[in-house]
């Protein structure tokens, strides 16, 4: 069973710096793919929602839970 294709692997072999970089090559392209997954959930708005609310809401939240659970041990 073929587990690539012959034209990926001929595009593989096309991209510049085989050289001196080796696999490490293809790192600049998760960098901006990575930066640019970081870009939507910043500046994405689903309604009022984005990533980062969701997230601070969360872990207030938790928080909250922890000091009341805290506070119920002490007493």
């Amino acid at each position: 069973m073929k587990l690539y294709s012959p034209s990926f692997r001929n595009f593989l072999n096309k991209w510049p710096g085989k050289k001196y970089f080796g696999m490490y090559r293809f790192l600049p392209i998760f960098f901006v793919l990575g930066a640019a997954l970081e870009f939507s959930m910043i500046n994405w708005h689903v309604g009022e929602i984005n990533f980062y609310r969701t997230f601070k809401k969360r872990q207030a939240k938790n928080l909250a839970e922890q000091e009341i659970e805290k506070d119920n041990q002490t007493i």
